[in-house]
């Protein structure tokens, strides 16, 4: 069993997912069940599935739950861009959010194939 809090891309996810949230209060009512819950809801992802792949028992299960955090990272991405495009982010912000949804998508990824290289 690994410790999720000691990866950083559990902590850059986490520390991300609370940025959503906080970006998603501004939204309006009628997003609430929508976008809103979208975005919440994948950003949450991706930080649950690396925890939850850390308390798993074969490296095999834990880079599944690396693949669906990835993919999850994917959904977010769009997600900003849809919430730009509905003006509900300023330019500024969704660029700052994306670079982070990158890096940890990246550092995600990257932790994944270290896992494997020392095999």
């Amino acid at each position: 069993m690994r410790d999720f809090k000691t990866l950083k891309c559990w902590a850059l996810a986490h520390n991300l997912t609370l940025e959503i949230y906080k970006i998603t209060t501004s939204f309006p009512p009628n997003e609430l069940f929508g976008l809103t819950s979208q975005m919440r809801k994948s950003s949450s992802s991706i930080p649950t599935n690396i925890a939850e792949g850390c308390g798993r028992k074969t490296k095999a299960d834990f880079s599944r739950f690396l693949d669906i955090a990835i993919g999850s990272s994917n959904e977010l991405e769009y997600q900003l861009l849809l919430a730009k495009d509905l003006n509900y982010i300023l330019i500024p912000k969704y660029s700052e959010l994306s670079e982070k949804v990158i890096e940890v998508r990246k550092t995600t990824n990257g932790y994944q194939k270290s896992m494997w290289a020392n095999t």
